[in-house]
């Protein structure tokens, strides 16, 4: 009963912070009719300074801390966001009726890290005076941009096949039984093409910017006064829009949103798992601390709420807010939070603090 009572109690406080607030306010205001509505020019503006703040943020963190310390538990945070991707592509692949874009989007935030959940593992380790990397919070762009980059090439890789196969006059598509088959030359100039397309999307290419000019300038100033006090009024417009926009396709989940709920109960567990796994990797050849392992199993158990929404709303618009907003925010972060404890008894049963 306590554990219900937990499970409500985050639940509800989940709901309350603005992120979600601002998201089911603009459900409301869609659903009432209203005539609200942000200019394309406005909200494309408010993307692009989100994107360069996350960047810099990211490019800052990085720059300061110890490169060689850091190189082997980035590898791995790569290889976290990218293997969470591939196996939630999979996962939904068996789920009919789940759109590619609105899977991918999912999975992208799924791989994607929350800043507030690292923070509540980071405070919880604080509180039992558990040592861990001062690094660590450096990590979360590596694991963060892997998972988005991965997830959109992906997606897009998945559509221009489908359009492929769908046109008459391509001769390098071959259907059947429900798979489509392409010649190895056609796959891997097309994979080329779809990663630059990528790289040189808007979303990523802010991203890419504000991390490179964070990691080799020195814009502390500018982020201090300017970026780091718009950030979150910004990002209340953002949700608010997708809000609005989410109402408009709810109607698209009725058949599928099982499939939603089960992944982000579940998948949050399974990721924190192979982020403690990878962590003891690095645990054995490096001496990265318990504290760290634990703290990038929370990591690979969070899901997006700040950089992966306006990624994945720029880089792939046709994908369904309400899908991939209301699976990681909604449901998968309250779930990463309660799987904290787990980790770190994991943690100290395996290792010790």
């Amino acid at each position: 009963m306590a554990m219900i009572l937990e499970v409500a109690a985050t639940l509800v406080g989940q709901l309350q912070k603005p992120t979600m607030a601002f998201l089911i306010g603009g459900m409301v205001l869609a659903a009432l009719g209203s005539k609200l509505e942000v200019p394309a020019p406005v909200y494309k503006f408010v993307v692009l300074l989100l994107l360069l703040k996350v960047g810099l943020s990211a490019g800052i963190s990085v720059r300061s801390a110890d490169a060689l310390s850091l190189a082997v538990p980035a590898l791995l945070a790569a290889l976290i966001g990218i293997v969470i991707v591939l196996f939630g592509a999979k996962i939904f692949s068996f789920w009919e009726g789940v759109p590619k874009a609105d899977a991918m989007a999912t999975v992208g935030l799924f791989g994607a890290v929350s800043a507030a959940t690292l923070a509540a593992g980071m405070a919880m380790l604080d509180a039992e005076g558990i040592y861990y990397e001062g690094f660590i919070g450096a990590l979360y762009p590596f694991m963060d941009v892997a998972a988005l980059v991965t997830a959109i090439f992906m997606a897009r890789m998945s559509m221009v096949k489908a359009t492929a196969i769908s046109s008459t006059s391509s001769g390098t598509a071959v259907i059947g039984g429900g798979h489509s088959s392409f010649t190895g030359d056609f796959d891997s100039k097309l994979a080329r093409d779809i990663i630059v397309d990528t790289i040189k999307s808007p979303a990523i290419s802010a991203l890419l910017l504000g991390i490179a000019i964070g990691l080799l300038a020195r814009p502390e100033a500018v982020f201090a006064s300017f970026y780091e006090p718009l950030f979150r009024g910004l990002l209340t417009i953002l949700m608010l829009v997708m809000g609005m926009e989410a109402w408009s396709r709810l109607a698209e989940l009725k058949k599928v949103a099982h499939a939603y709920v089960l992944y982000a109960l579940v998948a949050p567990q399974i990721h924190g798992l192979l982020g403690f796994s990878l962590g003891l990797v690095a645990h054995h050849f490096t001496g990265f601390s318990a504290g760290g392992v634990v703290l990038l199993s929370v990591m690979a158990a969070s899901s997006s709420d700040i950089s992966g929404p306006p990624t994945m709303r720029a880089a792939l618009p046709e994908a369904n807010p309400s899908a991939y907003v209301g699976a990681s925010t909604g449901l998968g972060t309250p779930v990463a939070i309660l799987s904290i404890p787990l980790f770190m008894a994991l943690a100290d049963y395996v290792i010790g603090f």
